[in-house]
């Protein structure tokens, strides 16, 4: 395998990473106004997410650096097509931030709510959007030779764009609810758990509907019909699918979130693996298409960096896992009396 192969996976691993780390955060802020029924149990949300969630957000800068080094090319032209898209993503993401923060600065309910709408709407918009995009790269998009975009905003938000928009916002429900059923107990726990498995259901109808119309609106098929070893990873994807409900119902909660996270994964590859080596299908013309190998940097780049990857990226692992080990218990009301707490 060569460089620039290495680093197109590496590049879509990371963003896999990213959704699986923050996605049960976005889940989480997603559910809070339909699953709690009162402050402490939205508080009891805010800090299953509260000690991990800006950790998590790492990967999404390292994956947008990676592009940025690796493929500065795909980083300049994807940046600029979809800026309207991103910049939302972004301030969605400042705003989610910030009412972590700010929620426990005053004690009005109105002034909770406030923030509790913001988690809500920061969770739901980049979401719905990165689901959007990356259905939009799998679709191509309308750039020409010159790496100009022939769009707007509302031009992602076509019809198959809006359904991998939608797959994302369940993958990540389903992801979050889970969390929440490991880190609560009590009443909490047991929505948790039955919002995890109505969600799940929903899922699977939209991924069918996802695979069926992905060979209807893309070509991503076309490697897996020419390299059929290729289709074990849908098959991996799959059984990870349904291995979510299968542990959800044996009330085995932490097996239930590794399936789902080894799901998003899958879902990740599942697109990337179809394109490659393309990373920026060009939907006016082919030629226009940016790939892995016109748009990478120079291969001495590309082994500096790979160097560099091989010795921080475990200790960034190490250091995130033993991080998820310190908070792996269930929040307590004792959690929720320190001065720390969300």
């Amino acid at each position: 395998m060569d460089l620039q192969a290495i680093w197109y996976f590496l590049w879509v691993l990371l963003w896999a990473v990213y959704f699986i780390t923050d996605g049960f955060d976005l889940g989480m802020g997603i559910l809070l106004p339909f699953i709690s029924k009162n402050d402490m149990e939205k508080r009891v949300i805010y800090n299953a997410a509260g000690p991990l969630w800006d950790g998590n957000e790492v990967w999404l800068i390292t994956a947008g650096g990676v592009t940025f080094a690796a493929f500065p090319l795909v980083y300049a032209v994807m940046f600029s097509s979809l800026y309207s898209a991103l910049m939302l993503v972004l301030f969605a993401l400042i705003l989610r931030g910030v009412s972590f923060e700010f929620r426990g600065k005053m004690d009005s309910p109105g002034w909770k709510k406030l923030w509790d709408s913001c988690l809500f709407i920061g969770s739901l918009v980049p979401a719905l959007l990165l689901g959007a995009a990356f259905a939009n790269i799998f679709r191509g998009i309308p750039i020409d030779g010159e790496g100009v975009y022939h769009g707007t905003l509302f031009t992602l938000l076509n019809p198959y764009g809006l359904l991998g928009g939608v797959l994302f916002v369940f993958l990540v429900v389903v992801h979050g609810a889970i969390w929440l059923a490991i880190k609560s107990d009590g009443a909490l726990h047991e929505r948790a758990v039955k919002a995890a498995k109505g969600a799940w259901s929903v899922l699977l109808a939209v991924a069918v509907i996802f695979l069926a119309a992905s060979a209807i609106s893309t070509d991503i098929y076309g490697n897996y019909l020419a390299h059929p070893f290729l289709s074990v990873f849908i098959l991996i994807t799959v059984l990870a699918l349904l291995g979510i409900r299968f542990f959800l119902g044996k009330g085995t909660y932490w097996k239930a979130w590794f399936s789902s996270a080894v799901t998003i994964v899958g879902a990740c590859f599942y697109g990337f693996i179809g394109l490659f080596p393309r990373m920026f299908p060009s939907s006016l013309n082919p030629d226009f298409t940016l790939t892995a190998y016109n748009s990478a940097s120079s291969p001495m780049t590309l082994k500096i960096m790979l160097v560099l990857a091989l010795i921080f990226v475990p200790i960034v692992l190490i250091y995130q896992g033993w991080a998820y080990n310190l908070f792996k218990d269930k929040v307590k009301q004792d959690d929720l009396a320190r001065e720390e707490a969300y």
